[in-house]
């Protein structure tokens, strides 16, 4: 695993979790009105606090793609799952909770199951599918499951919108990851104009507002530990399978390897469950949501 890599992937992951606190103490205040529509992005704009959060995430986002043009989608996307380690760290600073032993047992398992599915799976590059059908299917499933967990969220009650809404925001941030690293392919093949020429970076945009809509929404309607591990448990499933899937990337097969990579994944998501439910993260000034304003208009 390349130094260089890992030193830009765990930067973005700190960038990433320092953001997301910031922006949800300053979504929790926004008008509930505005959910699910880009007037929250306006609204939102306004406040000091949410832009020094969304600064931190473009900031995690641009060491998240350089990472991702030197390294396999693979090996980064969990490392920057690794996010929900530094929430955590600057919630615990506002909230003043200890870690005890759902802190540590989450810690341990989010990090051992990194180290293990990055040990066994041992992520390499290889030739990326050629086939568009393959690229279309895979990014059309993510897709569609991402819409179908917000038309669920916009008809369900206040409890489970958030978490669907982050779920689903974590999926179509999976894809951006797989697009972005995609992109930076053709910047370096041709250049500045071979960029340009594709659809991925279009894709890359859409995607970026539209989950930031979904992220800032949950975080507008629920505390952070609704939203944040939903968001930080679905990005690196929905990264793997495109980097798997369509862009080449591979992992050691043999029954030993895929035992111990799915070990890895499974104590990744319950790792970060158990940090996100921690007392340590904030639960925000979130005000009551009458249901009829979760419903479709």
């Amino acid at each position: 695993m390349s130094v260089l890599v890992l030193t830009l992937a765990v930067s973005a992951a700190c960038c990433l979790g320092f953001g997301f606190v910031l922006q949800q103490n300053a979504a929790a205040h926004a008008p509930l009105g505005d959910f699910l529509s880009p007037r929250l992005l306006l609204d939102l704009m306004r406040v000091p606090r949410w832009l020094g959060g969304i600064a931190l995430m473009v900031a995690g986002m641009v060491l998240g793609a350089i990472a991702l043009s030197n390294g396999e989608i693979s090996l980064v996307e969990p490392l920057l799952a690794t996010n929900l380690l530094f929430a955590l760290a600057l919630s615990r600073r506002q909230t003043g909770n200890r870690l005890g032993r759902q802190g540590w047992t989450g810690l341990g398992l989010l990090a051992g199951g990194v180290t293990a599915f990055i040990v066994a799976g041992q992520p390499r590059g290889g030739s990326a599918v050629a086939d568009p059908v393959r690229h279309w299917l895979i990014i059309g499933l993510v897709a569609g499951v991402a819409v179908v967990l917000v038309t669920y969220a916009k008809r369900s009650r206040l409890s489970a919108a958030p978490v669907l809404l982050s779920l689903a925001a974590g999926l179509l941030y999976g894809v951006q990851d797989a697009l972005t690293r995609v992109s930076g392919q053709r910047f370096s093949a041709g250049g500045l104009g071979e960029l340009l020429t594709g659809w991925q970076p279009y894709g890359v945009l859409v995607i970026g507002v539209t989950g930031l809509i979904l992220v800032q929404s949950a975080f507008e309607t629920a505390p952070l530990r609704m939203s944040l591990p939903a968001l930080t448990a679905a990005q690196p499933l929905a990264g793997i399978l495109c980097g798997v899937g369509f862009l080449g990337d591979r992992l050691r097969a043999d029954t030993g390897a895929l035992a111990w990579e799915a070990a890895g994944l499974a104590a990744i998501v319950l790792g970060i469950v158990l940090l996100g439910l921690h007392p340590a993260m904030p639960a925000g000034l979130v005000r009551p949501r009458p249901a009829r304003d979760l419903q479709p208009s």
